[in-house]
């Protein structure tokens, strides 16, 4: 299976995310939506957490949150939040349990079926019995709508290259992102989650479709297995 990767300007991450892109871009819905599904003061394990784009704002909502990233670049720029340096699929903090467990970055579009089962199984491996999972998903339209071109937003410039769809239910593509003079692109491979396959990877697990969070289904709230 092809890996993605990235290039640009600063550090890369070893999926090919630009440090200093993400540094730029804001946080968007996230918080909110993580908040309303976790509740109210609950412990958060996020994992991916990246520069803290959601890091931050959560903690500012009254979450504590432990963050995850295998970039130590990326761990850098996190405050306010314990940290912890390690693959996702690598992670366990012994008998640690959160709250809620975020699996964001629509990482359970994954291709690689192995590699969500390893991440799923960290999902489970740190949520408490009466926790939550909350897993962010490509919307239910967008393997259908997703073709080349351009849009702008908060000042930088997205790109979409070189889309193709290789099988059924899989997209291969390059995004370039442009912020001034500075370019990064980096190569993504995406695979549709429909329900069945959700409700596999979930079980999978020893996880259980709560519900949806929001409208496109790009928002997803499991629970362990009764």
């Amino acid at each position: 299976m092809r890996k993605p990767h990235g290039s640009g300007p600063g550090a890369i991450t070893p999926d090919g995310c630009a440090v200093e892109l993400y540094a730029r871009l804001p946080a968007g819905r996230e918080p909110e939506i993580i908040h309303a599904a976790a509740g109210d003061g609950a412990s958060i394990l996020e994992l991916g957490c990246g520069v803290g784009r959601v890091t931050h704002p959560l903690i500012a909502l009254g979450h504590e949150v432990t963050a995850v990233d295998e970039s130590p670049e990326m761990l850098e720029r996190v405050r306010c939040a314990q940290t912890v340096l390690s693959p996702i699929e690598d992670l366990d903090l012994g008998g640690l349990r959160f709250d809620a467990v975020v699996l964001p970055s629509h990482l359970i579009n994954e291709p690689s079926g192995n590699r969500v089962a390893a991440w799923l199984a960290t999902c489970r491996r740190h949520v408490t019995s009466d926790g939550c999972v909350i897993i962010e998903s490509y919307r239910s339209d967008w393997y259908d709508t997703v073709t080349e071109g351009e849009s702008e937003r908060d000042g930088i410039i997205f790109r979409m290259r070189d889309v193709s769809r290789p099988s059924p239910g899989l997209v291969r593509g390059t995004v370039e992102y442009q912020a001034g003079d500075l370019v990064w692109r980096q190569t993504f491979g995406a695979r549709r989650l429909d329900d069945a396959l959700l409700g596999e990877l979930l079980g999978g697990a020893g996880l259980a479709l709560d519900r949806y969070l929001t409208e496109d289904q790009a928002w997803i709230r499991a629970v362990p297995a009764a």
